[in-house]
């Protein structure tokens, strides 16, 4: 069986992400998604998500072509989840960059043979988190 994870925060859930979730999907058998805690989006963005990470997780819970839904771990190594999970491959949105650089990298000290593949996005101009924030 093909696992494949993805992870992200998923606030203000829409077409973009679902979009991201699908086409991530149809590259194995298995679809891991990791929501990020809140504590990670403050660290990372500035800023708490418009919704909490019970919240978002419930969300991403409840699609019928995800496999499995958890939350990101609160420990510095951002990375310990994907020893965890073992993902064959590993989806990036097209505009996620934080935790990527070093990933390869981190990957082969794991010693894992994970693909990671770059999606492209989904009308971007219309499906993005940060033009639903600007209207709530």
């Amino acid at each position: 069986m093909k696992r494949v994870l993805v992870f992200g925060t998923f606030d203000i859930f829409h077409l973009g992400h679902e979009y991201f979730l699908k086409e991530a999907k149809k590259h194995g058998d298995e679809l891991v998604v990791v929501v990020a805690r809140d504590s990670t989006v403050q660290q990372v963005k500035g800023s708490l998500p418009h919704h909490n990470e019970d919240y978002r997780l419930n969300i991403i819970q409840k699609l019928d072509y995800v496999d499995k839904a958890i939350l990101g771990h609160e420990t510095a190594d951002k990375y310990k989840i994907i020893d965890e999970i073992k993902p064959d491959t590993i989806c990036l949105g097209y505009d996620q960059t934080h935790f990527v650089d070093g990933l390869e990298k981190k990957l082969r000290e794991l010693e894992l043979r994970t693909e990671i593949i770059r999606l492209e996005p989904y009308k971007p101009h219309l499906y993005k988190s940060s033009h639903y924030k600007k209207t709530q």
